[in-house]
């Protein structure tokens, strides 16, 4: 079974993006790299451009899902606003083409990456490169912005692999009253 995700790591000067194919559960990078916003001054400008080039996107790959980095709680409210209008765009894109959508904490993504919620960027970058077998050399003049993304989506093909996901459980005591079929010994 084939699945292809998009990921998003939205910003407003550099919104990192990744293409994460996904063949019989082993994940592999189709694409990454970055929508460069900082040349458009007018903020409804970078919004413009970040819902063109993520529609563009995912119509160019047709992923099945859309992995989301949400947005992290800062002290100045004016970012957060804009972050967060640059992430409800991205999502209004995928969602125009009926693309099922999934936020990630930046600490839940870390940890499905690294095992550390609080390991640092380079740290998750490595660990891609390790996991995915990318190249050094593709990730040499590639901003950080893009591995981020990629990070989500490969917590995203992570998170819902999980049989409990997969089986509509919260629990694992809700796994086993709701699947008894796959519970040995009963």
């Amino acid at each position: 079974m084939e699945k292809i995700i998009i990921g998003i790591d939205p910003g407003t000067n550099l919104m990192g993006y990744a293409i994460l194919k996904v063949n019989d559960k082993t994940p592999s990078l189709m694409a990454m790299g970055v929508i460069k916003l900082n040349k458009f001054e007018d903020h409804y400008m970078r919004l413009h451009r970040i819902y063109d080039r993520v529609l563009a996107l995912v119509e160019q790959y047709i992923p099945d899902e859309m992995a989301i980095e949400a947005p992290f709680f800062g002290k100045n409210v004016q970012s957060m606003l804009k972050l967060g209008r640059s992430q409800g765009v991205a999502m209004a894109a995928a969602m125009a083409r009926q693309v099922p959508i999934t936020e990630y904490e930046p600490r839940s993504i870390k940890m499905a990456i690294t095992g550390n919620g609080a390991a640092s960027k380079e740290q998750v970058r490595e660990m891609l490169r390790r996991i995915l077998n990318i190249p050094q050399s593709s990730l040499d003049d590639l901003e950080m912005d893009a591995t981020d993304a990629l990070a989500a989506a490969l917590c995203h093909h992570y998170e819902s692999s999980r049989p409990l996901k997969k089986a509509g459980a919260s629990s694992w005591k809700d796994f086993a009253r709701k699947n008894p079929d796959r519970i040995k010994g009963r």
